[in-house]
C-alpha cells in the first residue's frame, strides 16, 4: 500500500470560533506534534482527509505536508461529533526515522476454521498487539490465517509470525483465536427426561 499522503497549511489562529469557522470551509482544523516537534496547529481539507484515512489503521504512517514541510506521523486521534459522524479535529503524531518505537497493531484473521466447519464456536477476544521496532519496520496489519484450527484448539499472540526486525511487547499468552465445540451430553439429557417422568409414572400407580 502506497503511503497515504495529506495537504496541510498552517492555522494562524486557534480557538472554538477560528475552529468552527474552518468547519464550515470545509476545513478540518487539527495540531501535529511530536518527540522532536514543536506542537503546530494545522487545518485539512476535510473531504480529502475522510476520504483517505477510510482504510488506514492506528498503526498506519502516513505523510502530512504542511505547506511544503513534510512529517511522517500517525493519526492518533481523530474526533468526531456523535450526531452525524463529522470530524471535528484531528491529532498527529510524528515519528522519527531512526528510533525505535511501540504501537499497537491491528490483527486480520483469515481463514474459516476446520472447528467451525465441524460444528463449532469461532472466538476472537483479541484484536491487537503491541509490537516494538523502527517506523520503517512498521507492518500495517498484521495477518493470522486460522484455517487449520480444529476443535478445541487455539492460537496464542506467541504463534504470530512477525518481521525479522518486529519484537513483540504484548504477553505471549494472550488467545487471539479459539474454536469451542460443546458435544450435548446425551446421558444427562436421558437421565434428566427419565426423572421428571417418575412422579408421573408414581401417580398413576397410586390411581390404579
Amino acid at each position: 500500500m502506497s503511503k497515504v499522503v495529506l495537504s496541510a497549511r498552517k492555522r494562524e489562529r486557534s480557538g472554538s470560533i477560528s475552529a468552527r469557522n474552518l468547519r464550515k470551509a470545509g476545513r478540518v482544523p487539527a495540531v501535529i506534534y511530536g518527540r522532536s516537534v514543536e506542537s503546530l496547529p494545522i487545518d485539512l481539507d476535510a473531504k480529502e482527509f475522510a476520504g483517505s484515512v477510510k482504510n488506514i489503521t492506528e498503526s498506519t504512517i502516513v505523510m502530512v505536508d504542511v505547506d511544503g514541510q513534510f512529517y511522517d506521523a500517525f493519526v492518533k486521534d481523530t474526533q468526531r461529533d456523535v450526531r452525524d459522524g463529522n470530524i471535528l479535529h484531528v491529532d498527529f503524531y510524528v515519528v522519527e526515522k531512526d528510533v525505535t518505537m511501540r504501537a499497537k497493531v491491528h490483527l486480520l484473521v483469515q481463514g474459516t476454521p476446520i472447528g467451525v466447519r465441524d460444528g463449532g464456536t469461532l472466538e476472537l477476544p483479541l484484536h491487537e498487539i503491541e509490537v516494538e521496532c523502527l517506523p520503517k519496520d512498521l507492518p500495517e496489519r498484521i495477518a493470522v490465517d486460522i484455517s487449520g484450527l480444529k476443535a478445541n484448539q487455539s492460537i496464542h499472540v506467541r504463534d504470530i509470525a512477525l518481521g525479522e526486525n518486529v519484537k513483540l511487547v504484548s504477553s505471549g499468552d494472550q488467545v487471539v483465536a479459539l474454536v469451542k465445540f460443546a458435544k450435548a451430553d446425551t446421558s444427562a439429557e436421558e437421565e434428566a427426561v427419565s426423572a421428571s417422568d417418575q412422579p408421573a409414572a408414581a401417580a398413576a400407580t397410586d390411581k390404579k
